[in-house]
């Protein structure tokens, strides 16, 4: 499949993988960990990934609104059409732990719509990606974490299916909650089969765009840059990403970049 991605995108898509490649390097070694305001774990890691992902993205002259830049008031942002939102290092808990699950996660927002998103698994070197206008996502599997534009001749296009004989749930590995308990439990007294599974950072949104889960509900705090390019990569595969209790998608570049709790799911 020979996938063609516009040059904003190719950056994008760079960005992460060169980021990716920065913090195996802290990885493969000793690293410390010091805790931000909020308490929430910080490394090398997320500090070299953010400044590979602004030198690449500022080339493209769109606003990027970041987890580890300056918070920028929303005085200024709300008069973005466009922006960048990312997340150099999601899964920081997942990175400390040693389990290998976190991402680099980049998506392109448009009037608060997702319209593009890409995330890189730096430990098995997975590439997803999801371009909304397109109605394509796929998957691409590098080698020493190089990219180029060759590759997208090579891609594997997402199309997950429905028709599974039991409801594959998917749970944040750190951050699981009581309501969301309450809500799986909901799920089990419909007597349909239900498998759950617990796995880090946005690699949830991939499992579900490849088909390989169908349902994440989140009852959790979560922030935009957590859920923007899992989101896209979702849309573009015909999945949504509701917020609960309402009929509308999440909403990105808000002046709360907190996410109200939501549930990721097939589109009816």
């Amino acid at each position: 499949m020979n996938s063609n991605l516009e040059a904003n995108f190719v950056v994008a898509v760079k960005a992460s993988v060169l980021a990716g490649k920065e913090i195996m390097k802290v990885y493969q070694q000793e690293f410390e960990v010091s805790k931000k305001a909020d308490n929430s774990p910080i490394t090398e890691a997320d500090n070299k990934a953010n400044d590979c992902i602004n030198k690449f993205l500022k080339q493209t002259e769109i606003p990027i609104i970041s987890e580890e830049n300056e918070d920028i008031s929303f005085e200024i942002r709300k008069h973005w059409t466009k922006c960048w939102i990312v997340d150099p290092l999601d899964g920081t808990k997942e990175f400390v732990n040693r389990n290998g699950e976190f991402t680099v996660n980049i998506a392109l927002v448009n009037r608060g719509v997702p319209t593009f998103g890409v995330i890189y698994w730096p430990v098995k070197q997975l590439l997803y990606v999801g371009d909304v206008s397109q109605n394509l996502a796929f998957r691409l599997q590098l080698i020493n974490h190089q990219f180029s534009n060759r590759l997208l001749k090579d891609v594997k296009v997402l199309s997950p299916k429905r028709d599974h004989k039991s409801l594959k749930v998917l749970v944040s590995r750190s951050h699981a909650s009581n309501e969301t308990k309450k809500y799986i439990d909901n799920l089990q007294k419909t007597g349909h089969p239900i498998e759950l599974k617990s796995i880090g950072s946005s690699l949830k949104f991939c499992q579900i765009a490849e088909g390989n889960a169908h349902l994440y509900p989140r009852f959790a705090p979560t922030m935009e840059w957590d859920t923007a390019a899992g989101h896209a990569i979702c849309n573009a595969v015909n999945i949504k990403v509701m917020q609960v209790n309402s009929t509308n998608e999440l909403e990105y570049n808000k002046e709360n970049l907190y996410n109200p709790n939501f549930i990721v799911t097939f589109k009816q």
